[in-house]
């Protein structure tokens, strides 16, 4: 019913839980459109290969407010250091005590691996290095521009080392699965994982094993594996129909979050005007520097 709408539209953008059918582009070319343009920075919902091979132009906003993710990172790794989540937990059963092993860490002290040193990660970086953390990075193409800041190294050596790992990947075939077993057992047991990028970078059956087991201490996750079909009111329906995010729903040492880490109204503005800026620019004849082409 949706494509019907798009008859005699020239461009049409999407958001970040809108997800296009591999049989929709051959039909929304028939009906005349021209572009295709989403207001977020990662593109795995369209088939870009087949978006072109009908003729349409795709964009993205690969920098709308890359300061809203990297604050909201920033305040799931002080969450995480602070084991905030423990002491969530403990107040909503009436148990206001406090033990031992709940010693918290101050970030100064702390050593903070990011996992994708672009615009968000790199901003993330600043921001850290600012609190007096020691910043390790992995990225397949180091910045020379954040010398000083992030000491670049090895996936493996980031894992060992870091107190809190932050996610910040696009996902595509090389960053599916990035995490998984083998790559927490090399995590110390009492760090700790912030994702905000998109959640098939993590294999959730085999964090959930490590949360289980102590492999790492806790989770704070804005994305997680199957988390569309939960994407709406799930009050009455309960998550019974899907067990991972029930399971992870349910840990104590794990704190969930509605991909929400982009929504500040300086982000959602510049998602829009960005998005709709490119559409009226490539309808006009004129190039963008956010056409994506693989």
């Amino acid at each position: 019913e949706a494509v019907d709408l798009t008859t005699d539209v020239d461009g049409l953008v999407i958001q970040q839980r809108s997800r296009l059918p591999e049989d929709i582009y051959a039909k929304l070319r028939a009906n005349g459109l021209k572009q295709i343009a989403t207001r977020t920075a990662g593109f795995d919902m369209i088939n870009i290969k087949k978006a072109n091979a009908n003729g349409l132009t795709v964009t993205n906003v690969p920098a709308y407010s890359p300061r809203s993710v990297a604050e909201f990172a920033l305040m799931q790794i002080f969450r995480l250091l602070r084991k905030s989540y423990r002491f969530d937990h403990q107040v909503a059963q009436n148990d206001y005590r406090w033990f031992s092993d709940e010693q918290s860490v101050e970030i100064h002290t702390a050593t903070i691996g990011i996992i994708g040193v672009g615009r968000i990660g790199g901003t993330l970086a600043k921001l850290l290095k600012a609190l007096g953390a020691t910043v390790l990075g992995y990225d397949t193409n180091p910045r020379t521009d954040l010398d000083g800041i992030v000491q670049f190294v090895s996936k493996d050596e980031l894992l060992k080392r870091a107190d809190v790992v932050s996610l910040h990947v696009d996902l595509n075939p090389t960053s599916k699965g990035l995490l998984t077993t083998k790559d927490f057992a090399l995590m110390k047991p009492t760090a700790g994982l912030v994702n905000a990028s998109r959640g098939p970078v993590v294999n959730t059956a085999d964090l959930v094993d490590a949360l289980k087991n102590g492999t790492i201490a806790a989770a704070a996750l804005d994305t997680f594996e199957g988390e569309e079909t939960v994407a709406a009111d799930r009050r009455e329906k309960g998550l019974d129909d899907q067990p991972l995010v029930k399971e992870l729903h349910a840990m104590n040492n794990v704190i969930l979050t509605p991909h929400i880490a982009f929504f500040t109204n300086l982000a959602v503005q510049n998602m829009v005007d960005f998005s709709l800026d490119d559409t009226l620019a490539i309808l006009n004849g004129k190039q963008s520097s956010h056409e994506i082409k693989l």
